[in-house]
């Protein structure tokens, strides 16, 4: 990661150390569990495909053809995903990670797929590049950050997400209607995504807390369904 990010203005600004030390954290479930749900920090398989089929859930059903931006793709676990089970439309991939090390074991796994190692807040992509942009586990855990430090850098993660598709994107966040809540986890209300989203960046949201885990995953969209 780089020191420094510009902000909307164009204005230098220090990136989150917090931040870097969740990548870290990352790394380091990566250097004991290697590619598996457990080296990306999730607790088993059966729960991490039911992420990538919501996720892909995002591409509508009239896609033609598919280009993808995988954001914080580790060692690209979707890209099995969507080999054992048909795509919902031919795929262009790219992977992009803050971690030079997920991005090394990515290439390895996959020397077919582009993957690149690359700060989106201080090296964003070009305007509409892509048509989604999927974001799975990256606003997940907070680990010591404090909450709205997190909230800042999701809004700005989001953003540059958003400005990166020509379509929509999806990020899950873990959900505040819960029995009770974990310090180290990201719990953010469903009312305040929209509330950010409809300001900043569309009206055309979805959000999907129907697949039974304790958390919930929004789709934002540049235009609405017809």
């Amino acid at each position: 990661m780089k020191d420094a990010v510009l902000d909307r203005k164009g204005r230098k600004q220090e990136t989150a150390p917090g931040y870097r030390r969740l990548v870290e954290h990352y790394e380091n479930c990566f250097e004991r569990h290697g590619a598996t749900p457990q080296g990306v920090d999730w607790p088993d398989a059966g729960d991490l495909a039911t992420r990538f089929d919501v996720m892909t859930g995002v591409i509508r059903p009239d896609t033609k053809t598919c280009r993808l931006l995988d954001l914080g793709c580790g060692p690209g676990l979707l890209l099995d995903h969507l080999r054992d089970k048909a795509a919902p439309a031919p795929i262009r991939y790219l992977g992009i990670d803050l971690s030079e090390k997920m991005i090394a074991a990515a290439r390895q796994r996959h020397p077919d797929e582009s993957f690149e190692a690359r700060d989106l807040l201080a090296d964003p992509l070009k305007e509409r590049c892509v048509d989604y942009v999927i974001m799975n586990g990256v606003l997940t855990e907070k680990r010591e950050l404090p909450q709205a430090e997190m909230v800042a850098f999701a809004k700005e993660i989001i953003a540059a997400a958003f400005h990166a598709a020509e379509i929509g994107i999806a990020f899950n966040v873990m959900s505040t209607q819960v029995d009770w809540t974990r310090d180290d986890l990201f719990h953010w209300s469903c009312d305040e995504v929209l509330g950010f989203a409809a300001r900043e960046l569309t009206r055309h949201a979805v959000i999907r807390a129907d697949y039974g885990l304790y958390e919930y995953t929004t789709y934002l969209y540049r235009s609405p369904q017809r």
